[in-house]
């Protein structure tokens, strides 16, 4: 069928749409979805479960340190050896979540969750741990990533942009409320962006700067929060501009569906920006003086008027036809 679809695209001079390359987003079928509604669950298992492994992944610097990320986000873990002892898979599951009338858990591989959250592809983005930096110096270094992205060249990009996601998510996990709806879904979007077609090779030059900012809004949750917008607003814009690059490398390197993706990320990072900036409403006084004395001018003499109240008298209809009630 895609090599039908290509032919067609092709003959009729339409827009070429990307190749199956397996780097699209695994979204939930139909009966997890239903299944979540039933026990009034804001998302399917799959869901929660993507984003909590992306979590573990994005910081983890050995197998030991992500099972151990697992386990303490309160995710159930069962762990796969080879025949010689030697950890070759993975796989979790949500609390409560079972399947066969509550007989076993419903277990989810690494593999089936997302094409790159298999412990091969998830060993390919560890990266050895980092001293937390300061969240000044993390703006610093999301900026020189971006400049160093945008000279990326096919293999090293591809190596960038992955460690680019790992950041969202870090991002979007520690972002204040007003902004954390716009930032996780922006992690989302670019979720197919941190996937470059065709390459496996995941070692780039902005790599390192991207996994120490992760580290450091890790270790600093509360300094972004405590920082106030500007701070906010400062990390925003160094990751619009980081992933403007990332959205630059994947045109040159025709990646349609990762060019459309990474912009919808920039957008939605942009419109959190602007969410920053608005300043806050403010709520008017409904508290009204049930009595307001009006003092005369002292040439005036005394007031003869009674007090003035908040609701006027009522004035006599008198008898007229025209009367309504």
């Amino acid at each position: 069928m895609h090599t039908a679809a290509r032919a067609f695209e092709t003959a009729w001079d339409l827009r070429p749409m990307s190749p199956l390359d397996r780097t699209a987003r695994r979204a939930p079928v139909t009966g997890e979805r239903e299944k979540a509604a039933r026990r009034g669950l804001p998302e399917a298992a799959r869901e929660s479960l993507q984003r909590t492994v992306r979590e573990a992944a994005a910081l983890a610097a050995d197998d030991a340190d992500f099972l151990t990320r697992l386990r303490d986000a309160g995710v159930r873990v069962r762990e796969h050896h080879d025949e010689n002892g030697a950890l070759d898979g993975y796989a979790v599951a949500l609390p409560g979540d079972r399947a066969d009338h509550g007989s076993r858990p419903v277990w989810f591989s690494g593999r089936t969750l997302a094409y790159d959250l298999s412990l091969p592809r998830i060993r390919e983005r560890f990266h050895p741990t980092v001293a937390p930096a300061d969240l000044a110096l993390a703006h610093t270094r999301i900026r020189e990533a971006a400049a160093l992205l945008t000279r990326a060249g096919r293999a090293e990009g591809a190596g960038d942009v992955a460690a680019l996601g790992d950041l969202l998510v870090m991002a979007a996990a520690t972002a204040p409320a007003p902004v954390r709806d716009q930032i996780r879904a922006a992690a989302a979007a670019f979720e197919q962006a941190s996937r470059a077609p065709g390459t496996r090779t995941l070692h780039g030059t902005a790599r390192a700067h991207f996994k120490a900012s992760a580290h450091a809004l890790e270790h600093a949750p509360r300094t972004a929060r405590g920082g106030g917008a500007p701070a906010v607003l400062t990390l925003l814009i160094a990751l619009v501009e980081a992933v403007e690059a990332a959205t630059a490398w994947h045109r040159a390197q025709h990646h349609h569906a990762q060019t459309r993706a990474a912009a919808r990320a920039a957008a939605l990072l942009r419109e959190a920006a602007t969410l920053t900036t608005a300043p806050p409403p403010t709520r008017l006084s409904r508290t009204v003086p049930r009595t307001v004395r009006v003092t005369p001018a002292p040439t005036r003499g005394p007031a003869t008027a009674p007090p003035v109240t908040g609701v006027p008298p009522r004035p006599n209809p008198g008898p007229g036809p025209g009367r309504s009630r």
